[in-house]
């Protein structure tokens, strides 16, 4: 076992991390909810718009089940600020204002959604890591579930990129 630092008795444990990070992923979604909505309505082509309002729509069912997993742990569920999807997300609404009217919108609106599906799909996977550690195996039924939509959102995302939205961009000379 490797040597650790002398601990205190008062030390927070795996169990407060755990819900730290579930008040974490919490408060994320959220933001991802009022985000996806503004790149839907920012999108130049239909079919990002398509995917920025399906995205929304599993986000919604997203919330319901962390709704759930904070009822079952039989805490209030409630947000921590996260910051760093406060700085994707950030990232994102300057895209919509800079390249808005340019072919290069929706090849940005897409990397940056999956810049916030690859934060996503890291913060579920250690919460599952977590949740086993700790014994909470109808927690993890319902984050693995999360966590399989966001890696079928991200192939989703990469195929837009693949089959369209990056060729449109590259069509346009540089500025």
């Amino acid at each position: 076992m490797a040597a650790t630092k002398k601990t205190t008795a008062n030390a927070k444990g795996l169990e407060d991390l755990f819900l730290d990070g579930l008040k974490d992923i919490y408060y994320a979604e959220k933001k991802i909810l009022k985000a996806l909505l503004k790149m839907a309505k920012g999108a130049d082509q239909e079919e990002v718009t398509a995917a920025f309002e399906k995205h929304r729509a599993e986000t919604e069912g997203q919330v319901e089940r962390l709704d759930e997993i904070f009822d079952i742990l039989g805490v209030p569920a409630r947000g921590k600020t996260c910051p760093a999807i406060d700085g994707i997300l950030e990232e994102g609404s300057e895209i919509l204002e800079e390249y808005k009217g340019s072919p290069s919108l929706d090849a940005g609106l897409v990397g940056a959604a999956q810049a916030v599906e690859h934060y996503e799909i890291a913060r579920y996977g250690t919460l599952i890591a977590w949740a086993t550690l700790l014994g909470k195996t109808d927690i993890v039924d319902l984050l693995n579930a999360t966590l399989e939509e966001e890696k079928a959102t991200d192939v989703a995302l990469t195929g837009l990129g693949e089959t369209g939205v990056n060729d449109r961009a590259a069509e346009q000379k540089a500025a």
